[in-house]
């Protein structure tokens, strides 16, 4: 397998998940701020032009961050990436759908690509701010969430590897205190060797 990554994107979560299942892959950074994912020979792999991009062993490629995690979840049954029960699994889906729509593409999106939102310079600040409103909603749905629990099921998922990416953006890119039960949960996640690992790899550590 060939994970396509940006340092520090929500692919990072997918680089995650990738560690903890142990298989021999190829990572290969995609530059961003160089607009290499409108590059001819990303756009060939993804026209998208978006990561996590996941080229398979048959070179087949799947693309979007919960399409990625939940097949690499249900290949490598014994990793337990994905849990049993229906409703543990319902809520993992909801989860990481929220975290992923919500949190990152209504919150985080505005807050770091707020000229998608207007045209106008002159709103950016007030779009920005509406981004930090929805993400912050968002971690209080987390944080309650989380109450009394290691991980969002109980168990560690794909889900985690989702809420794990916009925690490290708000926590670490834009220096913001996270609320005690999603602080702990971040802890945790950073406590793995998979983590560990891909921190290290894509230069944050």
């Amino acid at each position: 397998m060939k994970l396509y990554y940006a340092p520090g994107a929500c692919s990072i979560g997918i680089h995650v998940l990738l560690e903890e299942i142990g298989k021999p892959y190829e990572a290969q950074a995609v530059k961003l701020a160089e607009r290499e994912q409108y590059k001819a020979d990303f756009v060939a792999v993804n026209a998208k032009s978006k990561v996590p991009t996941l080229v398979r062993d048959d070179g087949s490629v799947l693309t979007e961050f919960p399409a990625v995690a939940y097949w690499l979840a249900r290949t490598n049954p014994e990793k337990k990436l994905w849990p049993d029960e229906a409703e543990a699994q319902a809520r993992a889906l909801e989860a990481m759908d929220y975290v992923v729509a919500t949190m990152h593409m209504q919150g985080f999106a505005r807050i770091f690509r707020p000229e998608n939102f207007s045209p106008d310079p002159a709103n950016h600040d007030k779009v920005k701010e509406r981004g930090k409103e929805i993400f912050e909603k968002g971690l209080e749905l987390m944080e309650k969430t989380l109450e009394g629990r290691d991980y969002i099921v109980g168990q560690f998922s794909i889900a985690d590897a989702a809420l794990f990416y916009v925690e490290f953006w708000w926590s670490e890119r834009l220096k913001n205190p996270l609320p005690a039960n999603c602080a702990a949960h971040y802890a945790r996640m950073k406590a793995r060797p998979s983590v560990q690992k891909v921190l290290r790899d894509e230069g944050f550590a």
